[in-house]
Parts: C-alpha cells; sequence; structure tokens
C-alpha cells in the first residue's frame, strides 16, 4: 500500500481492530493507537501480561478470533502470521474493510515526527534500538520509542510515547517489512543470510537492505560488513560509516579493551576524540551497538557526557544475555540468539567472562532456518562444555523438510546432547552443572522456560 493510499484510509478511520493484539509490537501499536485517539479493539488465541495492560488500559481484548470481532470497526490490523483463513480476515474481506499490515500502520504513525531512526540489521537491531532509546531519554531528549522487545527503562514494556521529535523503531526485514516504514535516519548493522524461506539468495537479502536504505536521506551503516559496502555503492544520500575494525569511517572505535568479556573504548568522530566508553554489556557486538549510538546521538546534537552515562548504564534488552538468577551457586542466563552468527557472538563474550563450563541449551526456531542453516548451526557451539538441543520450535511452520534437534545433536559432534522435554533438560543441567559454571539457554522460541524451571 502506497503512502497516500495508506494515509488517506486512516485519516478517515475512527474504529480499529488488531488481529494478534498480544504480541509485543502489536500490542505496542495498539496503545499508541489508543494514545492517538483511535477507538481500539483487538483479539488473541489466549489471555497474556500484554493483554492484560491492553485490558487495564481500557481496550477491549476478545479471546477468540471469530467473524463479528470486525463488523464494528473501519480498519483491520493484522500481522504477517494472520493467514486468509482467519475468519476475521475472511469477515473483513467479504465486508470490503481496508486491511492494513503491521508494518503499515508503524510507517503511517511515524510520518509525523521529524527524526525517524530505524535501527534494521539481521542480528542485534532489538539491543541496538534499546540502547539509543536508552540514550535518547538519558539525554532528555524524549523520545517516542516503538521497540521488538521489552526494555526495563520502558516499565517493562515495548513502547513509550514522546515528543514529536524523535522516532526511534526496530525495523524488521522479513518479507521486506521495513519498506513500508519512512525513516530519516537508516541504520543497517550486518546483513547476513537468515529467514531462508522468504530471502531465497543473498543478492535478494542485499536489494532488499538497499531499497531500505535509499528510504532515508541519511545512513548510518557498518562499514566493515561486506554485505553493507555492496548495499550502499549507489546510495545518493548522506552516508555515515561506522567502524571498529580500523577501516575509513566517520565514526570509528579506537583502543578498544575487554575485562571479563565487558568492553570499553574511545569513539571517534573523524580525527576528534568524542570521548571514552565503558559497557556494562558483553561482546564485540555490543562496541559496534554502542558506536552505531554514539553516532545517532551525536548527529542529533545530545551531549556525549550524558550518551556516555546512558552506555554504561544499559544493562541489556529482554531476552539478550539476561540473568535469570542461580541455581547452586551456577548463574543461569538466556539469550534470543536464534542464528549461527548471533550464537558464535554471543558465545565469544561469555567465554571470556571467567565460568569454569559452559552449558548451553539451544531450540532452534522454524524448520526453514534449521534446515537451511544445518551444517552452521552445528558448528556454531565450539567453546561450550556441553550443549544440548531442545525440540525445534516451528512458530508459523509445520515439519515438511525432515529436519530435527536429534540430527542436530547427532551433526554437532561427542559433546552435544539432544532430549526430548524442558523437564529432562532441566533435571539434566541440575544434575551435571557445578559451582563456577553458566548455563545459558538460547533461542527464539520458549526455551526461556527451562531458565526459569532451574532457578524456580
Amino acid at each position: 500500500m502506497d503512502k497516500v493510499q495508506l494515509n488517506e484510509i486512516l485519516g478517515k478511520a475512527d474504529k480499529l481492530h488488531f488481529i494478534g493484539i498480544g504480541g509485543i509490537s502489536m500490542s505496542s501499536l495498539a496503545m499508541i493507537a489508543k494514545d492517538l485517539g483511535f477507538s481500539v479493539t483487538g483479539s488473541d488465541r489466549s489471555k497474556s501480561e500484554a493483554t492484560e495492560k491492553l485490558e487495564s488500559a481500557g481496550i477491549k481484548v476478545i479471546y477468540a478470533h471469530e467473524a463479528e470481532n470486525v463488523t464494528a470497526c473501519d480498519c483491520v490490523v493484522y500481522t504477517a502470521a494472520v493467514h486468509n483463513d482467519n475468519p476475521e480476515m475472511a469477515k473483513a474481506v467479504e465486508l470490503g474493510l481496508p486491511l492494513i499490515k503491521r508494518a503499515e500502520f508503524l510507517g503511517y504513525i511515524m510520518q509525523s515526527y521529524n527524526n525517524r531512526i530505524g535501527v534494521a540489521g539481521m542480528h542485534g537491531k532489538s539491543t541496538t534500538t534499546s540502547m539509543i532509546s536508552e540514550i535518547f531519554m538519558v539525554a532528555g531528549a524524549d523520545p517516542t520509542v516503538v521497540n521488538g522487545v521489552k526494555l526495563k527503562m520502558l516499565d517493562g514494556g515495548a513502547y513509550r510515547v514522546g515528543s514529536k521529535e524523535h522516532f526511534i523503531f526496530e525495523a524488521c526485514e522479513y518479507t521486506d517489512s521495513f519498506l513500508s516504514f519512512f525513516p530519516s535516519v537508516a541504520i543497517v548493522l550486518n546483513i547476513d543470510r537468515d529467514h531462508v524461506d522468504y530471502f531465497l539468495s543473498m543478492e535478494q537479502t542485499v536489494e532488499s537492505f538497499a531499497r531500505y536504505i535509499a528510504l532515508a536521506d541519511k545512513a548510518i551503516v557498518n562499514i566493515d560488513d561486506a554485505y553493507i559496502k555492496t548495499a550502499v555503492k549507489d546510495y545518493k544520500g548522506e552516508l555515515i560509516r561506522v567502524s571498529t575494525k580500523g577501516s575509513e569511517a566517520e565514526y570509528n572505535a579506537e583502543n578498544i579493551e575487554f575485562v571479563q568479556g565487558l568492553g570499553s573504548f574511545d569513539a571517534y568522530k573523524g580525527d576528534k576524540l568524542l570521548g571514552h566508553i565503558e559497557l556494562s554489556v558483553p561482546g564485540e557486538h555490543s562496541v559496534l551497538d554502542a558506536l552505531v549510538g554514539v553516532a545517532a546521538a551525536d548527529m542529533a546534537g545530545l551531549d556525549f557526557k550524558k550518551v556516555a552515562k546512558a552506555l554504561n548504564g544499559f544493562k541489556g534488552a529482554n531476552r539478550r544475555f539476561e540473568y535469570i538468577g542461580k541455581y547452586n551457586e551456577i548463574d543461569v542466563y538466556d539469550d534470543y540468539a536464534h542464528h549461527p552468527s548471533e550464537i558464535m557472538t554471543t558465545l565469544e563474550g561469555v567465554l571470556k567472562r571467567g565460568y569454569n563450563r559452559v552449558w548451553c541449551v539451544f531450540q532452534p526456531h522454524t524448520y526453514s532456518r534449521t534446515a537451511g542453516l544445518l551444517k552452521e548451526f552445528a558448528g556454531a557451539f565450539k567453546g561450550v562444555h556441553r550443549v544440548i538441543f531442545a525440540d525445534i520450535y516451528a512458530a508459523r511452520e509445520t515439519d515438511t523438510l525432515g529436519v530435527s534437534s536429534k540430527l542436530l545433536a547427532d551433526m554437532a559432534g561427542e559433546n552435544a546432547l539432544y532430549l526430548e522435554s524442558f523437564d529432562a533438560i532441566a533435571e539434566y543441567l541440575k544434575a551435571n552443572a557445578e559451582k563456577g559454571d553458566l548455563i545459558l539457554t538460547m533461542g527464539a522460541g520458549d526455551v526461556n522456560k527451562i531458565a526459569y524451571m532451574i532457578t524456580k
């Protein structure tokens, strides 16, 4: 849907219905829609913390997908997970109601803001969106935020409504959702092979990111990434390059050091030293994320001392190397890593933290990703004492590819194990991990339940 058509439809609408309103992004958009003056209803399969918050805010939530849910609305907002056989979708089509994708509605909202910062990349976009949001909040810039994860600084939510100056949002690439947005500043952290059910080649992937970058007047990009170099070669706007590896760039991180996995660095703009940054989140990738935050903040005219304070105080986003608790003096963490590159990046930081042994539980996410990156997954756990594979989290898919976690464990080698239930995994770890070890659950599904089972 083009911008003119989108604005015309939503400019006339009063009553919006959100199908799948309980999702992190959809619940945030529903709350913002209410703040904008829309009358909002929504539906989802089951009650959750998110739907309870919506109901507390006066939004009607129906816990069933029934045709009658849409008969009183002017417009339907839906996610990619909702298909045409959904009774509400079918009824909306029958009634001729406008159907607005989640990404299109987000694009509509952001248009009234001056500085629209969209954070894209196959890996790290939620964390970097969180970092930038915290920087702008600590600096007193009062941003509006729409993120893909919950943040303590947002009172445990994934959004906030601020002034009309800064709009900071996570720009998801799946099914080219980010092409529905209107960024004034497009950030790209990395480009990698993922979403193999949609992106059939790296050429297609790079082209999609190039189209996203072209939407913005300015682009902040990690110029150390070879695919990004290709994506920006024909970019006509103002290109702001960042580098942590000594490449020619507008912003550089130099004198990078790590103590127990936590990084520090000097931030440079050209030849000018902006100042020193000390991080409280682990890994080399966090240095890149922070440098991107420095660039975005500097371009917005924010005070560097406040930027450094915000980055030092940033403790991570929900499910991003998140501390869950202890069991018999064993630290238990959870991480959202669900791609081989993300796994290796997370483990790179974890293995520097001085634990005796690292026990990793991994739940693959979707059959298509597991099948498409099978060898990469099998080789991603180098350095851990033991990796335990849980069953694949199907998400939107059904098993048509003949791939399994048992197969993955067999390929991963002698330090790998497959166990068929969360209970079995939790009991195995409680029986075998020892004081001074680390237990880390990883994946984009519900594998974090195991971490809570161990620490309860």
